[in-house]
């Protein structure tokens, strides 16, 4: 009895915190997809639709038990969990402090803003480090080792080539992002400066 309600309470948790997200990143598109008054852009083939695809055959993956593992231990099916809830509450935060600097493609809008304060004081890349987290939460809490590989050699690198194209326009827009690269963490904490 008290599995089944353990798994029902982390399932809901979980399904709670992947819709917050597709809501916020709804809300990012409804807000923020700006047509015009581009500074510099650069279409990226790592984008919202791309990123969709990757959830959908990670999420089969997942769903069809496709590297399950079948050990049920409920330490790391609880580290997951509050890895996705925490990545979802990071992803959230991130885009109310990026606010209307948010673009679905690579986008420095003439009035962009450098964001340095919130989570960006932390990481430069919050959304993306959120996804990574909430990704590999996944992993664990649905005990999955493809996922893991498919997060580790397909996501992140992905992830990480859009942030340097990201990193390059903001750089050239604004002079003082080099010195808040130097300082900030790229989707983890720097310990050391």
């Amino acid at each position: 009895m008290i599995n089944i309600i353990f798994e029902k309470v982390i399932t809901s948790l979980i399904i709670l915190s992947v819709v917050s997200v597709f809501a916020a990143i709804f809300i990012d598109f409804k807000k923020f997809d700006r047509k015009g008054n581009v500074y510099k852009g650069k279409k990226s083939i790592v984008a919202t639709g791309t990123m969709t695809g990757f959830y959908v055959v990670y999420y089969m993956f997942l769903r069809f038990k496709i590297g399950y593992i079948g050990i049920i231990n409920y330490p790391v099916i609880l580290i997951g969990a509050i890895m996705i809830i925490a990545g979802a509450a990071l992803n959230i935060v991130g885009r109310f402090n990026l606010n209307s600097n948010w673009a679905n493609h690579i986008k420095i809008y003439d009035d962009h803003k450098l964001i340095t304060n919130g989570v960006y004081r932390i990481v430069r890349h919050p959304l993306y480090a959120s996804i990574m987290l909430m990704l590999f939460g996944g992993c664990l809490a649905y005990r999955n080792w493809v996922c893991i590989l498919l997060t580790a050699f397909v996501f992140v690198p992905f992830m990480y080539y859009r942030a340097k194209q990201e990193e390059r326009l903001l750089e050239e827009k604004f002079p003082g992002y080099k010195e808040y690269r130097n300082k900030t963490g790229m989707f983890f904490l720097k310990l050391w400066r």
